[in-house]
């Protein structure tokens, strides 16, 4: 493993307080044409949910016009009450059978070549919805063959689940590590545990070494550069191969949690350049990077 490389631009220093203007690198301009409201319209045809409207991912216009979304499965309500997800609490629905059907007509009438699935979590179902997530890759794959992403909830301490979805062999498994183990719990609550992120992107690897991991950081809620550092070397010591560090965006001031520093864009290239030197396969680091921003570029190998 390579020794961590210094980052003269960074802001090492403990963060103090909380902003709250929006600097000017974070305003972005509405896409123009009707290829966004394509996309939109299809989604709602086919009753189907997005994590780029639930999550208010600041991408989304971009992405509908160009006629791509992140599907996210087994409904709209989550079981976790994550400090920076928008997404609601409660207690969701059973599983829609048809849904891995609907999924992959979405994709197929977008022609999409790279499909990116992703779930809210389901603590309430036995395997945390992981034959689901396997029979959407399945029903993708025969209607389109495309190459599938996978962004799925930890299956923590669920060996069994994790499996599960592997057997669909994904090209590209992404689980999000989100954050510092420091500030691990504050952020995604307690049932997850950073030890268990780490070791679930180990075991895709030694079920099918095949398949190329992912994982992402948001910046800006009071890490320091040490801590993320550490979190890089953590994932290239579990072999994850891509990587996706972006800047958090508070979704609603009254509910989540504040963002303590945004961080300037220059440093979201010292970071990425720092990350490809630790061994990254492929790096992308920028304050509007989100984890399935320009995904396929990445699996490709563009």
């Amino acid at each position: 493993m390579p020794a961590k490389p210094e980052l003269p631009i960074l802001n090492n220093s403990p963060p103090q307080g909380a902003e709250r203007r929006l600097p000017r690198w974070l305003k972005r301009r509405v896409p123009k044409g009707n290829a966004n409201h394509f996309t939109s319209h299809l989604l709602d045809e086919l009753q189907l949910e997005t994590v780029c409207d639930h999550a208010r991912c600041p991408n989304r216009m971009e992405c509908y016009a160009q006629k791509t979304a992140t599907f996210m499965i087994l409904g709209n309500i989550c079981t976790r009450a994550c400090g920076f997800c928008s997404v609601p609490r409660g207690r969701p629905a059973p599983p829609a059978a048809d849904e891995p059907q609907r999924v992959a007509e979405a994709a197929a009438r977008l022609g999409l070549r790279h499909v990116v699935i992703t779930s809210v979590t389901r603590d309430d179902l036995p395997d945390g919805g992981a034959d689901h997530f396997y029979q959407c890759v399945s029903a993708v794959r025969r209607r389109t063959g495309a190459t599938i992403e996978v962004l799925t909830p930890d299956f923590v301490d669920t060996p069994a689940a994790l499996e599960r979805v592997v057997e669909a062999a994904p090209e590209v498994f992404n689980h999000n590590t989100e954050t510092v183990p420091r500030l691990y719990r504050r952020l995604r609550g307690p049932k997850s545990d950073y030890r268990w992120t780490l070791e679930l992107l180990r075991r895709v690897k030694q079920q099918d070494s095949a398949i190329k991991t992912k994982s992402g950081l948001m910046l800006g809620v009071g890490e320091t550069l040490e801590e993320v550092l550490d979190v890089l070397a953590d994932l290239r010591d579990h072999d994850v191969d891509f990587l996706t560090v972006g800047q958090y965006l508070q979704p609603d001031p009254s509910r989540y949690l504040p963002v303590v520093r945004y961080l300037r864009p220059e440093e979201f290239d010292e970071l990425g350049a720092a990350a490809k030197m630790l061994g990254f396969q492929k790096v992308a680091s920028g304050p509007f990077v989100r984890s399935s921003y320009h995904a396929r570029d990445m699996a490709s190998g563009q």
